[in-house]
């Protein structure tokens, strides 16, 4: 049986082995990035052979249902497409290659170990097994002066304040109700938010680590420096896969704070208008796309939490189909940026003039990914917003709605500007981007998924909903 459920997790165990090794002796950037690709297939493969596992592991802190069986696959899947989108590691010390995969897979197994993760210390230990290996990559980038130093120090900083916030809140939960076991605070805090003050307060402390994954207001400042300082490649994981893992958390915090409209209901409600607000008005000011696509995750933040607020099994389905989007999307814009900075280097508006002549696919990958980002239909874009709104309003939470229309019609602003940049003749005159085959393969993907799972959702919004019933 364990075997079984625990699957996923011995393959990308296996997979950090591996490349632990191959950080002893001298391997091909070619060499490491293929064995890279093959072994997170197969904790692909893994996750999909798992799926329908059932289990609990290590005195019940350890849960595997339908809920963390599907996060596992996305975050292995995203895994996945990282190492394709970044082969060659342009924007990484040449030394490195090896130990920037090794750490990029031990971050993604913190996550795994996070979709099971059903208590408090074993989710924060999860956690920072997540945080740790990010912080040792950030500063891994080629050149580019010290950005790279910057955003690895403001990404410290911020997790070691985020991590003391949350086990301050922690102490706070075990005081009132004596466990640390999620399915025992799901029986006590309801009561507990309604009747003790102290239980709120302690509910947002513990929520705080969750708010920094997410780059949720107030805890963003870090998103903007981070994503213009790391490399291309890290960025994309940074930008991606610790939001799966946060939005799953707090689809099980929620779930155990309970349903009703509490206290806790409205300041999270709060902190999503304000993360919407501020990442869009912030978006619209900026010429690098690392910055503009940091502070569009912080209002994607906001969108997401409007589902996740609503408790039912609408809502939170869309809030685990909108991650899947996001995620597509995000990466399509990335793959993009990588293609077109041979070097590693930042990617303005300026430098996409001329992209539609210079490599068509490239462009049009940006312009899907830009329509789905802006939730322009048929994309997956349109269809999550659209079932998080709707989830939304059947939960009464109308002005939220509005707020969040409006903000969606804001971003659509920057994201066409990015598209029509992409399809803006050049004044100079700029050679063709040569794509190999399996880039422009991995484009074609990209444009294909974020279309026709736009357009065919039923089967995902099915897996979602199957997923998230548990919680309820």
């Amino acid at each position: 049986m364990l075997n079984t459920v625990f699957m996923p997790e011995l393959a990308l165990m296996l997979m950090v082995l591996v490349l632990f090794f191959m950080t002893l002796g001298k391997f091909r950037t070619g060499t490491i990035q293929g064995v890279s690709l093959v072994l997170s297939a197969v904790t692909i493969v893994a996750a999909v052979a798992s799926f329908k596992a059932q289990g609990s592991l290590f005195f019940d802190v350890y849960q595997v249902d339908t809920l963390s069986q599907l996060f596992k696959l996305i975050i292995l899947s995203g895994l996945f497409l990282i190492f394709y989108l970044g082969r060659g590691l342009t924007g990484i010390t040449a030394k490195l290659h090896a130990e920037y995969n090794m750490f990029l897979s031990i971050s993604a197994l913190g996550l795994v170990f996070l979709s099971s993760s059903v208590e408090l210390l074993t989710i924060l230990l999860s956690l920072e097994i997540s945080s740790y290996a990010l912080y040792v990559v950030i500063p891994f980038r080629n050149g580019q002066g010290r950005m790279h130093v910057e955003a690895a120090i403001k990404y410290v900083l911020f997790g070691a304040a985020s991590t003391g916030l949350t086990l301050y809140g922690m102490s706070y939960i075990f005081g009132l109700a004596h466990t640390t076991y999620l399915n025992e605070l799901a029986k006590i805090v309801p009561a507990l938010v309604a009747t003790q003050p102290l239980a709120i307060i302690a509910m947002i402390l513990v929520l705080v680590c969750f708010f920094y994954k997410l780059a949720m207001f107030p805890m963003h400042f870090w998103t903007p420096d981070v994503y213009q300082g790391a490399a291309n490649e890290t960025t994309s994981f940074v930008a991606t896969l610790p939001k799966a893992g946060a939005v799953l958390l707090l689809l099980r915090l929620v779930s155990v704070a309970g349903a009703d409209i509490t206290q806790v209901t409205w300041v999270l409600a709060t902190i999503a208008v304000f993360s919407m607000t501020l990442g869009n008005m912030s978006a619209l000011v900026q010429t690098d796309l690392k910055r503009l696509l940091a502070y569009s995750s912080i209002a994607h933040a906001g969108y997401v939490m409007l589902g996740i607020l609503t408790a039912d099994e609408l809502g939170m389905a869309a809030a685990v189909f909108y991650v899947i989007g996001y995620l597509l999307m995000n990466l399509g814009c990335f793959y993009v940026i990588y293609n077109i900075s041979p070097e590693g280097q930042n990617v303005t508006f300026d430098d996409l003039k001329g992209l539609s002549k210079r490599a068509p696919l490239l462009a049009l990958t940006l312009l899907v990914s830009a329509f789905g980002m802006a939730g322009i239909p048929p994309t997956i874009g349109f269809i999550g917003k659209f079932i998080i709104f709707t989830g939304a309003i059947h939960k009464g939470f109308y002005a939220l709605v509005i707020i969040a229309v409006i903000n969606a019609a804001v971003a659509a602003f920057y994201y066409l500007k990015m598209a029509r940049a992409a399809y803006t003749s050049s004044e100079d005159d700029v050679a063709p981007i040569a794509l190999p085959i399996t880039t422009k393969a991995l484009g074609v993907f990209f444009i294909l998924a974020i279309i026709l799972i736009g357009s065919l959702p039923q089967s995902f919004l099915a897996v979602a909903k199957e997923a998230v019933a548990g919680l309820l």
